[in-house]
């Protein structure tokens, strides 16, 4: 990477020279937790340019740290880590482990983008724990300003769960209304549904079954076991100073 080094001995200065071009952990992040097409880590990385992230994968690569692999019957391309980077992985734990202790909940919470968030809730969704056939959960959320504020996950077991802005003309099976800051603390491990719920930043209707087993078929962190000093999130009502609505009874659309 095209970066003038500090100079220093410290091997951790040698690392940080390694890994702190902007955008960088990021993408060996989203790699780290599955993607290996362009279109998907540009998705899960979130705001950067086609041709920002196609420049960070090159240097990357230069580095040594993945590899560009293209299958030569479709031509579709793989970015995959090499043994180099998946030695960061302990190093990538560690910090999310630190961050989840150490970084304030709030201000951690209020800053994450609505299509980060559902991007990871439509890959880590514990869709296996679903009934047979399809089943439609609605997402609205009550923050001021967002692009998208209803999402809609189609779920079925085994398959990959689909995540949609526009209304997917099915009957919803699951209504949930939050805010982000709420449901990326149930994420990240900082908070519960059950918290949620009781605190009145997150309203769930529809079948039954869905609705008592949210706790378990929602995703959260593989990092979120860490429970000693974590920073617990208690926003009050959210980023916006709104309350969800508790009844939702109609599909969303995009705005």
């Amino acid at each position: 990477m095209d970066i003038k080094p500090y100079g220093l001995i410290c091997p951790i200065i040698q690392a940080a020279e390694l890994l702190e071009p902007r955008w960088t952990i990021p993408i060996l992040t989203e790699m780290w937790g599955g993607s290996s097409r362009f279109n998907d880590i540009r998705r899960g990385v979130g705001n950067i340019s086609p041709a920002l992230l196609s420049r960070r994968l090159k240097s990357l690569e230069a580095v040594g740290l993945i590899e560009r692999v293209e299958d030569p019957a479709t031509g579709s391309i793989d970015y995959l880590r090499t043994a180099k980077a998946r030695a960061l992985e302990p190093v990538l734990d560690a910090m999310a482990r630190w961050a989840l202790v150490h970084c304030d909940a709030e201000e951690s919470c209020d800053g994450i983008e609505v299509t980060s968030l559902m991007w990871v809730v439509g890959r880590k969704i514990a869709s296996d724990l679903f009934p047979p056939g399809r089943t439609v959960l609605r997402f609205h959320f009550a923050d001021d300003d967002l692009e998208w504020p209803t999402w809609h996950a189609l779920v079925r077991p085994g398959a990959q769960t689909e995540m949609c802005t526009d209304v997917p003309g099915y009957d919803v099976d699951l209504y949930i209304e939050t805010t982000v800051p709420a449901l990326a603390a149930t994420v990240q491990g900082r908070s519960t549904i059950g918290r949620e719920i009781a605190a009145e930043r997150l309203f769930v209707t529809g079948a039954p079954r869905l609705a008592r087993t949210m706790e378990v078929w929602m995703p959260r962190v593989s990092y979120a076991d860490t429970t000693d000093g974590i920073g617990l999130f208690d926003a009050g009502r959210g980023r916006s100073g709104t309350a969800p609505r508790a009844r939702p009874n109609s599909c969303g659309h995009r705005h």
